[in-house]
């Protein structure tokens, strides 16, 4: 019993660490607007020279100025209902 209950734990756990909306999804509905050019100082999409400055700082100091808003993008950055994965998936998604 014991052992079920720590493979369900586990499974959950597992499941709750990754993004539950698409990242396409969100980038369209929320990012977009800034980072399809429209506001010069914000990273467009594959743009790989903009992207690394900001990634050598790590995914974590990317996720939390996204969340806390950074410059002249708002907190949370348009995407009230998304989660911290969310926000890690949708970065990836935008530095490919």
């Amino acid at each position: 019993m014991k052992k079920m209950l720590l493979g369900a734990g586990m499974l959950m756990l597992s499941i709750n660490s990754h993004a539950a909306q698409d990242p396409e999804a969100v980038y369209a509905r929320a990012c977009a607007a800034c980072h399809n050019g429209q506001l010069p100082i914000a990273p467009q999409k594959g743009d790989k020279a903009a992207w690394e400055p900001r990634l050598a700082k790590g995914m974590d100091v990317l996720v939390q100025s996204v969340t806390n808003g950074l410059n002249a993008m708002p907190p949370r950055g348009l995407c009230m209902d998304c989660t911290a994965e969310d926000y890690q998936a949708v970065i990836q998604w935008m530095t490919e």
